[in-house]
């Protein structure tokens, strides 16, 4: 596509809290913006000071729910939908950039109030929950004003399709696969046989305990194993329920900066995703394998279909400890199939190079528009009236 668009983009969480949906959005955005489009993102904040790009429009302090085994800071009411009103009436776009919109927040509000253009990118994967039953009606008039759905995995489609019987076409997150190319090993943090791991560790879904478990039956096998753990949470809490023989092989690494991480993969044999649940697509193994670390992971839906059932990472039974030092013991015994897997990795993980899904992301953009009618704002009383009577 020639022809430089204006492009609004809503995010439902909290921008300025860490979340895969939030880096997603930055870096996409980022990504067009160097391609000569302008963007402009509306989102919640908690704190405006801490928004650095110049490009963000703070539409509020979110309010924490539970949401998927997690904690989701969204934002909803009048005074939210005032202020999506405002941005939409006076951002002259070509066509608007949703994303979940099928959740109480930014993205919903948007859906409602334009007209136009619109396109939804669907991240989340959940079982259909009597919620989704109960408010199902009301946002299927909704959603059927969209003009294109995107899915970033199988599973998030196979999840819109249950919940509102609808279809998307699957374009994948994307990562700056060049940036972990680049990273270079920490001569401080690794030695050989040194396992990774990288997440919100105190979230159970997340799977820490899993590792933690089948560190002992490892290190019994390869007694010079370390493990890194980066990421926020409890280090004194965590280590209060670890085998006192395991506790000098594990260093937390606390938060890790964009460079940080990429340098961490390159810093690792393995890198273990032991997580439960909860997952759609599992971005973390992409980077990963860009960074050029073999990828240990959990067989989940997300991560077993990311792997192409094993073709490019290894996966071990989920919540089986037992199984996952099996396979940690397996692989880093053995230099040669660890770094021909890593290699097979890091080539496939090319295909999530922003490069390639933004280009995917136009081309949804460019069947949008196609009509050439541009965004503009709905009458105030179209779906509100319905949505607030049913």
């Amino acid at each position: 596509m020639n022809r430089k668009l204006r492009i609004g983009m809503v995010c439902p969480y909290g921008w300025d809290t860490p979340g895969g949906v939030q880096i997603h959005m930055k870096e996409l955005a980022e990504h067009f913006q160097r391609e000569g489009h302008i963007v402009s993102l509306l989102a919640p904040v908690s704190d405006e000071s801490s928004v650095i790009e110049d490009w963000v429009v703070p539409a509020g302090r979110p309010v924490p729910i539970p949401f998927n085994g997690a904690v989701a800071r969204i934002l909803f009411g009048p005074i939210a939908t005032s202020r999506v009103r405002q941005w939409i009436s006076t951002g002259e776009f070509d066509l608007i950039h949703l994303h979940e919109p099928a959740i109480p927040s930014l993205s919903l509000l948007a859906c409602v109030a334009a007209e136009g253009p619109m396109v939804a990118t669907f991240h989340a994967s959940a079982p259909k929950q009597k919620a989704i039953y109960a408010i199902g009606p009301i946002l299927e008039p909704i959603l059927e004003k969209l003009s294109a759905r995107i899915a970033v995995s199988e599973m998030a489609r196979e999840t819109l399709k249950v919940h509102f019987q609808t279809e998307a076409v699957v374009i994948p997150n994307g990562i700056d696969a060049g940036k972990y190319s680049r990273g270079e090993r920490n001569s401080d943090w690794y030695r050989p046989h040194t396992i990774g791991f990288l997440g919100r560790f105190d979230e159970p879904r997340k799977g820490l305990s899993v590792l933690l478990s089948a560190l002992p039956e490892i290190a019994r096998s390869i007694p010079d194993v370390q493990l890194l753990v980066a990421g926020p949470g409890d280090e004194e809490q965590v280590m209060k329920n670890v085998d006192s023989t395991i506790r000098s092989r594990i260093r937390f690494l606390g938060r890790l900066s964009e460079e940080e991480k990429s340098d961490f993969f390159k810093s690792v044999d393995l890198y273990v995703a032991p997580n439960i649940h909860g997952e759609s697509f599992g971005i973390i193994l992409a980077e990963a394998m860009a960074g050029g670390s073999a990828v240990v992971a959990s067989d989940i839906q997300a991560f077993t279909d990311l792997l192409q059932n094993g073709d490019f990472g290894a996966t071990f039974k989920n919540e089986s400890s037992k199984d996952l030092a099996s396979v940690a013991i397996r692989l880093l015994k053995d230099d040669e199939e660890r770094k021909a897997l890593a290699a097979r990795a890091l080539e496939y993980s090319k295909i999530f190079d922003w490069g390639t899904v933004a280009a995917q992301i136009l081309d949804v953009y460019e069947v949008a528009i196609a009509s050439g009618v541009p965004v503009t704002l709905a009458s105030e009383n179209r779906g509100w009236k319905r949505l607030r009577s049913e």
